[in-house]
């Protein structure tokens, strides 16, 4: 058995990377024998994950529009309004791989989330008409993500895991019966242990992590944010840590938390974690915390599946999805739009604390089952041979 994952961005998000760690682990321990292979469109930052085969470059080639390639794009666009010509030449060294291959594990958890991407139907289409296997790998789509080619291509899958329920039920609700509820793998993912700074071992650690991308969707929030922490600081004597997860050219979370640091730097009580530890590594400072809030879905997964009580700065349905999974409700969870206001922040703060042997008692009985649920994902691929 060949597996190929694909559309997978590339490390540097240290979800992404949770996502590969943890499913071709989950694969290589049912099936030992099987090939899995990685489509990355950024390989050099995959290449310290273990267990994959072999990993392939397949970012978007970019077309010369006085090429041949080029040209008839621009005349099929042009005439026909057909882009497929235009995808299959941008994306060739990913379609060069379909006829190596028996299984394609579809794994950016959001691509569905961000709208039309008419590429990925070509290639997902490409796949299917070579007769290979298709699966959409612990994806979260929302209702207001879905549109009619979307629910087309979906439907063309063999299976699409859903990683929380919510988008479960809007799946099967818009006629996509091809779908079962499992939970992100990255829940099943190993810690690396790490030696604890000093200043660790005196005090209770909160954890902190923030996105560019939450700020530029609520510009409000940031302030919102600085207000949390300087309460913290105030009315605690906990340490904060601040935790990138995503470090990205444009979209990195190390960036904005360096203004956190240098605002509260002088307190001695605010640290910045190094912008280049991996995502087990991430995982082994998250587990030694006693709370965690962020914005980065799979920095919440850490600290959900490390037992650490966790409020989420939430901004789509796998948020929502996932808590509601654990806690039966959308527990600790903030919308978009309420991460401005920075009494609700100080008040959720407070409720976490308040019932944090609650929630920790939750966590614990909860979270072996939603490693279960994680583990069914590769269950369901048997059913695929």
């Amino acid at each position: 058995m060949k597996i190929l994952m694909f559309f997978h961005a590339g490390s540097t998000n240290r979800g992404c990377e949770a996502i590969v760690r943890s499913g071709v682990n989950l694969i290589k321990e049912k099936y030992p024998d099987a090939i899995v292979n990685l489509a990355s469109f950024n390989p050099e930052s995959d290449k310290f994950i273990p267990q994959i085969d072999t990993i392939f470059d397949t970012g978007q080639v970019s077309v010369d529009k006085f090429s041949f390639e080029g040209i008839i794009s621009m005349l099929k666009v042009k005439f026909q309004k057909d882009e497929t010509y235009l995808y299959r030449s941008q994306f060739k060294k990913l379609i060069k791989l379909i006829s190596q291959h028996d299984i394609f594990l579809s794994i950016g958890g959001d691509n569905y989330c961000y709208g039309e991407q008419a590429w990925i139907y070509e290639v997902d289409r490409l796949i299917k008409k070579a007769g290979k296997r298709l699966v959409l790998w612990g994806t979260s789509i929302g209702e207001e993500d879905l549109s009619e080619a979307k629910i087309k291509d979906l439907k063309t899958m063999d299976l699409v895991l859903a990683r929380e329920s919510l988008t479960h039920e809007i799946l099967k609700k818009n006629g996509v019966v091809n779908v079962k509820l499992v939970a992100d793998g990255a829940f099943t993912m190993q810690k690396q242990e790490i030696v604890l700074p000093d200043l660790w071992k005196e005090t209770s650690i909160v954890g902190f992590n923030f996105s560019p991308l939450v700020w530029k969707r609520n510009q409000a929030s940031k302030k919102a944010a600085f207000n949390l922490l300087q309460h913290i600081l105030d009315t605690t004597d906990m340490t904060i840590v601040l935790t990138p997860h995503v470090i990205i050219s444009g979209n990195d979370d190390y960036e904005v938390l360096e203004e956190f640091y240098n605002e509260f730097k002088d307190t001695a009580r605010v640290l910045l974690l190094s912008n280049n530890l991996n995502a087990i590594e991430y995982k082994g400072y998250i587990a030694k915390m006693r709370f965690f809030i962020g914005a980065r879905t799979h920095a919440t997964i850490a600290a959900y599946s490390s037992l650490i009580p966790t409020m989420v700065l939430g901004y789509s349905v796998k948020s929502k999805g996932i808590a509601k999974d654990i806690f039966g409700e959308e527990k600790l969870v903030l919308s978009i739009n309420e991460i401005s206001d920075s009494e609700l922040l100080i008040a959720k703060f407070e409720e976490m604390v308040s019932q944090e042997n609650e929630i920790k008692s939750t966590l614990i009985n909860e979270i072996p089952r939603i490693k279960e649920n994680a583990k069914k994902a590769v269950d369901f691929l048997s059913e695929l041979q």
